[in-house]
């Protein structure tokens, strides 16, 4: 299992370094186009390219800080510093968002011609190709191994790349048609969709900062699970609860067995439980607290909620 998990730490580690070379070299294909062309346009793509860079760099630390076991400080691991590794990329890209609308709104007022768009229309594309690639293997990556840090980098690319497309069709269409002042609107259809980009990653990381309980095909799986046990023993289950942090996930079970069980019997069964449930959501930990069938304080908790989301 350890060899495993150091396997996938370390791929996963090469991903976003991966990520942080692709960032350095749109950064400076966009700034050039930027620069020949004086458009607005290029430079609030440059500016994203900016943020990828600096959420790349935080998202490495993130999968890294994630991968460490637990320690005296942190019982549980370190699995949500991937959901601050969204939260600030998610905050990062509204701050361009709030930089590439000043600077577009400042050259809708005062139109400027674009020089060179042939070069800088080249070097954008160039840009976008690499991003494309590399966004396409981090959001795979980051669904099949469940890091949200990866997955969110890997969207960060893919949305950087559609508003590359928006920015390379109003550059286009300046150079043909002599409309200026699309430069500038370009720019400003830019912001308000990297802003919308930025707004889902602070929703899905604040949701996990907050102990998300796990997806209702997830919870689905468990409680397939709990099923099979109740057919097979004499044996009951409640008081179900989940959470998710990072790519970890966490089951907490009341296991409720006939009052005339021994304790090693008993733990044997919450033994092959968490296994079971391990294998159906691998990387899963699960917790069974024990109690008696037909005691009626056992079914007494009231810190549990009354029904689960969604149902």
């Amino acid at each position: 299992m350890r060899d495993r998990s150091t396997t996938e730490h370390g791929r996963l580690v090469r991903l976003m370094l991966l990520s942080v070379a692709a960032a350095v070299v749109t950064i400076v294909l966009k700034a050039l186009a930027a620069a020949v062309t004086g458009s607005v346009g290029f430079l609030s793509d440059a500016l994203e390219s900016v943020v990828n860079l600096v959420a790349a760099l935080v998202g490495l630390w993130a999968v890294r800080l994630a991968a460490r076991p637990p320690d005296l400080g942190h019982h549980f691991g370190h699995g949500k510093a991937e959901y601050l590794s969204a939260a600030v990329e998610g905050a990062l890209i509204l701050a361009a968002a709030a930089a590439i609308g000043w600077t577009s709104v400042r050259r809708l007022l005062d139109p400027v011609a674009i020089e060179e768009p042939g070069i800088g229309l080249g070097l954008s594309m160039l840009a976008s190709l690499v991003n494309l690639g590399v966004g396409v293997v981090l959001v795979r990556a980051g669904r099949r191994t469940r890091s949200i840090a990866l997955e969110a980098d890997g969207r960060h690319l893919l949305t950087d790349v559609v508003t590359s497309a928006g920015v390379l069709v109003g550059i286009a269409l300046v150079a043909i048609f002599d409309w200026y002042v699309l430069d500038p609107v370009v720019a400003i259809a830019v912001g308000v969709n990297i802003l919308y980009t930025g707004y889902g990653l602070l929703r899905r990381s604040v949701s996990g900062l907050l102990d998300a309980s796990l997806p209702g095909d997830d919870r689905s799986r468990v409680e397939a699970v709990l099923s099979e046990f109740r057919r097979r023993e004499p044996v009951d289950f409640h008081a179900l609860r989940s959470r998710e942090s990072g790519r970890q996930r966490f089951v907490y079970v009341h296991l409720l067995v006939p009052a005339d069980w021994t304790v090693k019997r008993g733990h044997d069964l919450a033994d092959d439980l968490s296994d079971a449930v391990d294998e159906a959501l691998p990387g899963t930990h699960t917790f069974v607290h024990m109690e008696p069938i037909g005691d009626p304080s056992s079914y007494d908790h009231q810190y549990l909620p009354e029904s689960l989301p969604g149902e």
